[in-house]
């Protein structure tokens, strides 16, 4: 244990022992130790004695000399730690999980930090394909046509499935028998997870937190101005409306209660049989097994197993299958609609009847399950939506954007290693995204007609497809998991002063060796034009992600369609 003590603590003093410092070095400059090498902020010539920067190489070997970073502080670090990243990575607990294994939790919440396009895409794509289903179904007037909306909304988590085999589906749609079904599943896969005591808690500390040590910042903008934090809170500030989204969207992703809830309602579930009778679908005469209209697939039995994983970042893997699924349902409670609304009973010898309060009568609802089959019409193809694409981008290099602007603008100007490290993120961020979504095309390619991973022999594109879509979503996983852990370690960098070093502060990455100088002493119209910047790249992560949480509650309550039964 003393061992251990003595290395930390050998390793804590090191670097400030062969560290160099800036203020030493610019009173070498000024004293004119290094030579007629003076240069203002913006890199020209002159006297040493009015110097604020030197050459890159002179910092090199003169100041740095293989010395490496100034001096870590532990004050410094600790306060802008506590005050730029700690708030966010304390938020980061309040995203919807819900999955059955934790690995799989773990993994969504390096695709959150490793991706954030992927999870505003997720998001969006969730918020759209709600409102997308509500319009799908308006107009329509079969009974129980609200509830049907309701439940596919709810259940862009889950690995749906709907089968319309002997007549399964359309027996649950028409028979009178199954009315209770649709009201029942509603209530129970619609349980609140909304505004929580922790989750508006943690949301009130990052934004009292961020504004307060915004404004503070402001106040002194030489303060330790190469560890400062303002860049990383603009960074990080895609996370805030992407947990706010989520809150307002409240999914339903608890893999074990999504289970019980469809388990309970099928187990009353009545199909229609060949001659006309009703049989209730769990008994043996019924002949189906375990198979029922709504039903989640098995790990084993999926084009991709992120469909089965409930966290609602993997949406954009369910995007297709779910599609798919809404448009059967669509297409089947529309041609039924059309039936009523002429009139035309489930079998034609009986005759047509309403209830006293108007809804269709029950005695028309009843027929072979041919008959039955044929009132509900095939479906058609339905695509997703392409603003979740762009609106995911947007805000992603929206909050990047300010951030860099903040550290691109802070003397000395251009691509330096802190600019450059939130662009890799960033960048990396966008290919992960792209990845993770060509991933859950292929594998849609290779599933079969219902959406399953094809059994037995299969063709050559169908291998193809699904060989390459397993290669990209590990592909896609690993880069998330580097991603996080670099975006991360970027920022306690910054903060450690591992940044503040001649190379990174002469911006030698944009500028070049020759042309790279190192301001080490800010003017007053250098503070000027550096405040301005700051507030730009603020307002730039700000004003996107307000504009991401209003284009979320704009679309998150859809008018729903009218139906009878509600």
């Amino acid at each position: 244990m003393r061992l251990v003590t003595f290395i930390l603590a050998s390793l804590a003093f090191l670097p400030i022992a062969c560290a160099w410092s800036n203020n030493e070095c610019l009173a070498q400059l000024k004293a004119g130790e290094f030579g007629d090498v003076g240069l203002d902020s913006s890199g020209r010539r002159v006297h040493w004695e009015n110097a604020t920067a030197m050459p890159y190489v002179v910092c090199r070997d003169k100041c740095e000399d293989g010395r490496g970073q100034e001096p870590f502080n532990w004050s410094v670090f600790s306060k802008q730690f506590s005050s730029w990243l700690l708030p966010w990575l304390a938020l980061i607990s309040q995203l919807p999980f819900g999955a059955k294994y934790r690995l799989d939790n773990v993994i969504a919440m390096l695709l959150t930090i490793g991706s954030p396009v992927l999870a505003a895409y997720s998001l969006i794509l969730t918020v759209l394909n709600g409102y997308h289903v509500a319009r799908r179904f308006s107009g329509m007037t079969y009974p129980n046509t609200y509830y049907a909306v309701k439940i596919l909304a709810g259940l862009q988590q889950s690995p749906l499935h709907l089968s319309e085999e002997d007549g399964l589906l359309a027996s649950l749609i028409v028979l009178p028998q199954n009315e209770g079904w649709w009201p029942l599943m509603t209530k129970l896969i619609h349980y609140e997870h909304t505004w929580s005591i922790a989750a508006f808690a943690s949301i009130a500390w990052v934004v009292v937190a961020y504004m307060l040590t915004v404004i503070d910042s402001f106040a002194d903008v030489t303060e330790a101005i190469n560890a400062n934090g303002q860049a990383v809170g603009s960074l990080w500030l895609w996370l805030l409306p992407i947990v706010i989204g989520w809150l307002q969207i409240s999914p339903k992703c608890d893999s074990d209660r999504l289970q019980a809830a469809l388990t309970d309602a099928n187990r009353n579930v009545s199909i229609a049989t060949s001659d006309g009778g009703v049989v209730q679908a769990r008994l043996p005469e019924s002949r189906i097994g375990k198979r029922r209209a709504f039903m989640f697939l098995q790990r084993h039995e999926l084009a991709s197993p992120d469909e089965g994983c409930t966290s609602p970042i993997f949406n954009y893997a369910r995007a297709l299958p779910w599609a798919r699924n809404v448009e059967t349902l669509a297409s089947a409670f529309h041609h039924a609609s059309e039936h009523a609304e002429h009139k035309v009973p489930v079998n034609s010898d009986a005759e047509w009847k309403l209830e006293n309060d108007g809804r269709v009568h029950s005695e028309t609802r009843i027929g072979t399950r041919d008959q039955i089959m044929a009132y509900c019409a095939p479906s058609r193809p339905w695509t997703t939506r392409w603003p979740s694409s762009l609106i995911a981008v947007t805000l992603q290099w929206c909050t990047v954007g300010g951030a860099v602007m903040i550290v691109w603008y802070t003397p000395t100007t251009g691509l330096g290693c802190r600019s450059g490290a939130y662009l890799l993120y960033a960048i990396n961020s966008t290919v992960i995204w792209a990845v993770m979504l060509m991933s859950s095309v292929l594998a849609h390619l290779a599933s079969d007609e219902n959406g399953r991973r094809p059994q037995g022999n299969t063709c050559h594109r169908e291998n193809v497809a699904g060989f390459l879509s397993s290669c990209l979503r590990r592909i896609g996983k690993i880069m998330a998991a580097l991603n996080s852990t670099w975006i991360i370690a970027v920022c306690i960098f910054q903060f450690s002063n591992v940044f503040d070093r001649c190379y990174c502060n002469s911006s030698v990455l944009g500028r070049g060796v020759k042309e790279a100088f190192n301001v080490m002493q800010l003017v007053h119209s250098d503070q000027t034009n550096l405040v301005h910047y700051w507030i730009g790249g603020v307002a730039l992560a700000l004003v996107s992600a307000f504009a991401f949480v209003g284009f979320v509650q704009i679309y998150i309550d859809p008018p729903m369609p009218s139906s009878t039964e509600h």
